[in-house]
């Protein structure tokens, strides 16, 4: 009989909990796999798999029934973003600004920032825009506030973008998303969320920039990937063309609840097995 053992996994992640510099030095390196967040239970489901968990403002639409992420609050933001942070512990927790919190000044942008982590233990925050928000992502750097950008399709500049389509799918859109891109590299922000853009490029963006860059609906070269977890477990109807489904939980769902229904109109709910009996009774 062999004495020889299988040769354990290992795993390479850090023990304790990731900062933003740990995401900023996987440039170039094994891809940064990043999912959204909103509750305590799937925080800690993604959390062992994730380097990174956003609790991102479309908690307005997934969780909450909104048409855009534009009716999210800094306190709904907040709410959830203490919920995720006690159910990660190895994954960086990343908040997103909601509109309307950080575009005015950049003195507002650090008051909602610094209480956005401080009220919840998250360990950056996220916000939109490229050359005319680099300004205030230095500031926010330089005083102690991590920043995840957010340059190419933006959900939060929806109606003055003219919608959700993709951007960049002809030569002549590329340059102003690549300075955007560069613009908040430069800035500071140790990783940026590529959305939306035509696959070369968001391959030249990433080849660019000197930091991480995500993609969503943009290329497999970039640095790392980020979808929201209920799309690609298939909870809703609508499938962006970016999304790969990796189950059908909502059609599982469906059949659960109608199994429920079925049992409790024919009586078989509750059974035996899940009712309480009489102390001393054998039956």
């Amino acid at each position: 009989m062999s004495t020889t053992s299988k040769a354990p996994t290992i795993d390479a992640r850090p023990k304790r909990q990731a900062t933003a510099k740990n995401i900023a030095a996987m440039k170039g390196g094994t891809p940064i796999v990043c999912l959204t967040a909103y509750i305590t239970p799937m925080a800690a489901r993604l959390d062992k798999h994730c380097d990174l968990l956003l609790v991102g403002d479309s908690v307005g639409m997934v969780l909450y029934g909104m048409d855009s992420t534009l009716g999210v609050d800094l306190d709904t933001m907040i709410r959830h973003g203490r919920a995720v942070c006690r159910g990660a512990k190895q994954a960086l927790v990343v908040i997103d600004l909601p509109f309307g919190t950080y575009e005015e000044s950049k003195e507002l942008a650090f008051r909602n920032s610094a209480r956005a982590l401080s009220e919840t233990g998250a360990g950056a925050v996220k916000l939109e825009g490229g050359v005319e928000m680099a300004e205030t992502v230095e500031f926010l750097v330089k005083r102690g506030i991590p920043v995840l950008g957010h340059v190419g399709l933006m959900p939060q500049s929806v109606h003055t973008n003219g919608g959700y389509g993709a951007r960049g799918r002809d030569v002549d859109e590329w340059q102003p998303i690549i300075d955007d891109a560069i613009a908040i590299a430069n800035a500071g922000a140790f990783a940026v969320v590529l959305e939306g853009v035509a696959e070369p490029l968001a391959r030249k963006i990433t080849e660019t920039v000197s930091c991480p860059v995500i993609g969503i609906g943009a290329s497999s070269e970039c640095d790392g990937q980020i979808l929201v977890t209920e799309d690609m477990l298939g909870l809703f109807a609508i499938n962006p063309k970016f999304v790969k489904r990796y189950m059908e939980l909502g059609q599982s769902i469906e059949g659960a609840i109608e199994a429920y229904a079925d049992e409790v109109r024919s009586r078989d709910f509750p059974s035996d097995d899940h009712t309480y009996k009489m102390r001393g009774s054998n039956s």
